[in-house]
């Protein structure tokens, strides 16, 4: 899992990365039952950086977020699966309900989002402005999600 790396690692990596001119895309999620929906939102992510990284809410912020039910699986075994994915660059685990600090201390040249956000409605949208980052919403695969396949094994 060589693309689990810490907090302090992957600033120093996009600091690094952007003085040679590289461009780095950042997303978050929980990504507890990896489906096709998440599959291709991370595929358009990557397709707009050199680098993509995943901040991925680790087990204590899907609890604070989803509730106790939840996360399905560990946050060792969703960076494992995301980590796996050639679509993916780094992958960086958070505490919090949201990945604010992180984003702020990380600084990505583009944040991507899913387009059930607008600017106006994105939690993050005073970071991104101050700090320059360009933000891109991602439309979402009708029926794909993973409360829906929840849903569907419970049935």
């Amino acid at each position: 899992m060589s693309k689990l790396v810490s907090q302090e690692d992957i600033i120093n990596i996009v600091r690094k990365g952007q003085s040679e001119g590289k461009i780095y895309a950042a997303t978050n999620g929980c990504f507890d039952i990896l489906h096709v929906g998440h599959i291709r939102y991370l595929q358009k992510t990557k397709s707009l950086a050199d680098y993509s990284v995943v901040m991925l809410n680790s087990d204590k912020s899907v609890k604070l977020i989803k509730g106790d039910s939840r996360p399905i699986n560990c946050e060792e075994d969703r960076a494992e699966m995301l980590s796996a994915l050639s679509c993916i660059d780094y992958v960086v685990l958070f505490e919090d309900r949201s990945p604010a600090k992180l984003l702020e201390a990380m600084k990505p040249d583009i944040y991507t989002k899913g387009a059930d956000y607008t600017l106006e409605t994105l939690p993050e949208k005073e970071i991104v402005q101050r700090n320059n980052i360009k933000v891109e919403f991602i439309e979402f695969v009708q029926g794909k999600s993973t409360t829906n396949v929840i849903n569907k094994c419970l049935k």
